[in-house]
């Protein structure tokens, strides 16, 4: 890149303002795209370097994920220390592992320490790098029709790996008759006692919404179409995932793998003969190779034992208040939810191809997945939870100062020619 180019915006040492106040805005360091933890955390990584930057969201609020899209009684899956974001603890009073209001209230605290005041109701519809004049453009849609397309030198995508919801589609399911919805819908299973609620995968949502159905005395049957790694939450009272990580620094995955199974079947037994079967590959390696996050049993698995909590096999199609087995096996079913999961929504916008692949996350492998060619940076796609996209908000952060810092001392000396 020309640092001195003409299209170039003004130095990063001059005071941010609207410098237009229609439908087009200068942005005098980089948008970031979310304002989800990992856009949060670049923000205020920018804030310690003194870049000043804009946010959008297409929401109305701050991690719209965990306020609008979790059901009521959720909890971290990891310890406290594990989900901190950049240059903010959580409270000392608050549990090992928060609840989702104690979550959303630290990131309150966090957007107000650090002064951060997204766009909020704005949906990026496109972003496109202009290679003429090195510049970045990023055109959103306000909730009153509206457009404004924002002129940057860095574009950060914080949109993270759940940006959309997946929804399959079954045979039959329109003939059900019965209430269908995702889980991000689902809040409480209070409507549902008594009910027979069919819970369409496996995962942690899964079984953490199977689980809060069996608490409000509903009948959950629970769809395991493939394998999946099931682990206790603690291994003997530690984290399992702080002592994956632990083990992780002196042993090849493949033994912390066999070390992390040989526990779980000492804890939970035999898990197969319960209708859940492993996968061949090691959980640790299952979510390296494929993204695939294994169960953290918080109490479901007890019920499954118990048998309060039923595992069928997959669907084959839907009728009238009924679902038809692959096995052939006929239900009688309520309702039906579903936890088939989350996607990146970024192709749906990002006008690249080379950063980012079909799928919506970065081609390139750890560690180098948080930055592209021509400005672009990637936060919350590591597949590492919140403890990977803080490291790499603190790197998108000093890397875009560095840059900054660096264009400024050659723009004073293109100027002294003058």
């Amino acid at each position: 890149m020309n640092p001195c180019n003409l299209c170039m915006p003004p130095p990063m040492d001059t005071t941010f303002d609207d410098l237009f106040s229609g439908r087009c805005i200068l942005v005098n360091g980089p948008v970031i795209v979310g304002a989800g933890p990992s856009g949060l955390s670049v923000g205020a990584g920018l804030k310690q370097e003194g870049v000043p930057f804009v946010i959008l969201e297409r929401a109305s609020c701050i991690a719209s994920l965990w306020q609008n899209w979790t059901y009521d009684q959720l909890k971290l899956h990891l310890p406290k220390q594990f989900c901190e974001l950049p240059y903010h603890p959580f409270p000392e009073n608050f549990p090992e592992y928060p609840t989702k209001h104690q979550f959303v209230d630290y990131l309150e605290s966090y957007v107000k320490k650090f002064d951060i005041n997204p766009r909020f109701n704005e949906s990026v519809q496109s972003a496109k790098f202009d290679e003429i004049c090195d510049l970045w453009h990023v055109k959103t849609l306000r909730n009153d029709d509206s457009t404004i397309e924002y002129i940057c030198r860095w574009l950060v995508v914080a949109t993270g790996e759940n940006a959309e919801k997946v929804v399959p589609e079954f045979e039959g399911l329109q003939e059900f008759g019965g209430r269908v919805l995702h889980a991000c819908d689902y809040k409480t299973g209070e409507a549902y006692q008594g009910k027979n609620v069919l819970v369409v995968g496996c995962g942690n949502s899964g079984m953490e919404v199977s689980l809060d159905l069996c608490h409000h005395n509903a009948l959950p049957l629970m769809v395991v179409r493939s394998s999946v790694h099931i682990l206790p939450r603690e291994i003997f009272g530690k984290s399992t995932f702080e002592l994956s990580v632990k083990l992780t620094m002196w042993l090849p995955i493949w033994v912390v793998d066999k070390t992390l199974l040989a526990a779980a079947r000492l804890i939970l037994g035999n898990v197969e003969k319960y209708g859940l079967k492993r996968p061949s590959t090691g959980p640790l390696q299952l979510k390296n190779t494929q993204g695939k996050t294994p169960v953290l049993d918080i109490g479901a698995f007890k019920q499954i034992r118990s048998g309060k909590i039923k595992i069928i096999p997959g669907i084959n199609r839907f009728s009238s208040g009924k679902v038809e087995l692959v096995n052939g096996q006929i239900l009688e079913i309520d309702s039906v939810i579903l936890a088939t999961g989350y996607c990146s929504n970024v192709p749906s916008w990002l006008k690249e191809n080379e950063f980012f692949s079909k799928d919506g996350f970065p081609k390139s492998n750890l560690p180098n997945g948080w930055k592209g060619k021509s400005g672009i940076y990637a936060v919350g796609f590591s597949r590492r939870g919140l403890s990977g996209a803080s490291l790499d908000a603190i790197r998108v952060a000093q890397d875009i100062s560095k840059i900054g810092k660096k264009e400024i001392v050659c723009n004073k000396k293109c100027k002294s020619h003058f």
